[in-house]
């Protein structure tokens, strides 16, 4: 069994769990980084605890009891009443844990102080706090989907096709251990077609989209192209992400048929004819047409946000420098000598383009952010469901604290209809 480190009593535990509630408890919304867009934009709804699974009733379809009497004024016969359409939508949270390690003998030095502590401690809990909120952002935007497709491979390596590449998916990926599944196989328990290959990443070389490993991964005798990559043991454990509910036409989602409901069905609009060598640059005009054929399904009045790949966004951003004329009125927050984030306003209301990192090169997707939440029990936490204020752990079999940080969430939208996927963009 490990001891605590000459001098140190019983006590010392209950004092490092004090510092450090005391300095990340309640901050931890503000060390979350900001690159992560959606995690921040997307609100975590506390008020609504899930007990087994959080359920929100949804209206799929209109009254249609009409009776037509003409001009006559006679007395006529009524038709039977049909009824609208309404489902319920039920969710539950998915749970994931990270755990780090604090040297027994850095603890030890450090808790003389507080800000010895706080030097010690804010390294490991930032880059926790990062590598937390970065893995959630990625699953927020590909959850059930993958973290990329497979184009060609060695027995060491993969490409990923250009279409499915995010960089920040794979910054800082060195160490990561992850899945290769067929496309089928990818929210699914069991394996149905070519077994699961598994490897933990070496290094990645951005310009040309490879993934490197530590070892033999694929057979050396086959290339399996058009596999898919998921984080290790999130293979059906994960929630679904808005590309899976934006893409969602058959499947049921959160317990609602989507094939029978063309209101619980996202739209699709194909900026070019295919997703490799027919793919075309994101525009204006492509994403007019996209709340276009949102607002068939109901988007009236209603604010949306694109998200887009940064290569995109560079070329909507000059293709809006070069129609753009401005006068005295413009306002210099935004579109003046570049900028962060372009508006225009369209047939709905606002539209906000923003960029990300974690948005695939080949996919646009505009939602109204405010019809999605992040729903469940707990959003990042370093204080454990059932053991509050412990948040640090003496290891028995090695010298030092263990710190985990926990969050049980998934992200719901009761009306997918109001959304539209873009694909087939050229970056």
């Amino acid at each position: 069994m490990a001891l605590t480190p000459a001098g140190s009593t019983a006590n010392q535990v209950d004092s490092l769990n004090g510092h450090f509630k005391e300095l990340y408890a309640d901050q931890i919304k503000d060390l979350i980084p900001d690159g992560v867009k959606l995690y921040n934009m997307i609100d975590f709804m506390e008020s609504k605890k899930l007990g087994n699974a959080y359920n929100q009733p949804v209206t799929l379809g209109l009254e249609h009891g009409f009776t037509y009497g003409g001009s006559d004024g006679a007395a006529f016969d009524l038709l039977k009443a049909i009824a609208s359409t309404h489902e319920n939508a039920s969710i539950k949270g998915h749970e994931m844990v990270l755990r780090s390690y604090l040297s027994v003998g850095a603890v030890s030095r450090s808790m003389t102080s507080q800000a010895a502590f706080v030097q010690e401690s804010k390294l490991i809990v930032q880059n926790m706090l990062k590598s937390f909120a970065r893995r959630l952002e990625v699953q927020l935007m590909y959850g059930k989907v993958g973290l990329g497709v497979i184009k060609s491979n060695t027995a060491t390596s993969c490409v990923i096709y250009d279409h499915e590449w995010a960089a920040g998916i794979w910054a800082g990926a060195e160490k990561m251990e992850v899945e290769i599944v067929d496309a089928a196989d990818v929210d699914s328990s069991v394996i149905s077609g070519l077994p699961a290959n598994s490897g933990t990443i070496s290094s990645v070389d951005f310009s040309s989209k490879t993934i490197n490993f530590s070892s033999n991964v694929f057979p050396s005798d086959d290339s399996d192209v058009d596999r898919v990559i998921l984080y290790a043991g999130a293979r059906s454990k994960e929630f679904a992400g808005i590309h899976k509910i934006m893409s969602n036409k058959t499947d049921p989602l959160f317990g609602i048929d989507a094939s029978q409901y063309s209101l619980f069905r996202s739209n699709e609009v194909e900026v070019g004819s295919d997703a490799t060598s027919n793919a075309v640059e994101l525009s204006f005009e492509k994403l007019e047409e996209a709340v276009a054929v949102a607002m068939e399904k109901g988007l009236v009045d209603e604010d949306v946000l694109v998200i887009c790949n940064p290569k995109s966004w560079k070329n909507l951003l000059t293709e809006q420098a070069g129609k753009r004329m401005y006068d005295s009125s413009h306002s210099t927050e935004k579109a003046v000598n570049g900028s962060k984030n372009i508006e225009f306003y369209g047939q709905n209301g606002k539209i906000e383009i923003t960029s990300s990192i974690f948005c695939k090169e080949g996919y646009a997707y505009v939602l109204p952010v405010k019809e999605f939440s992040r729903i469940g029990s707990s959003d990042i936490t370093f204080d454990q469901p059932g053991f509050e204020g412990k948040f640090l752990k003496l290891l028995e079999h090695a010298n030092a604290y263990e710190l985990r940080a926990y969050t049980d969430q998934a992200l719901f939208c009761p009306c997918p209809g109001l959304s539209t996927l873009m694909k087939f963009i050229k970056s």
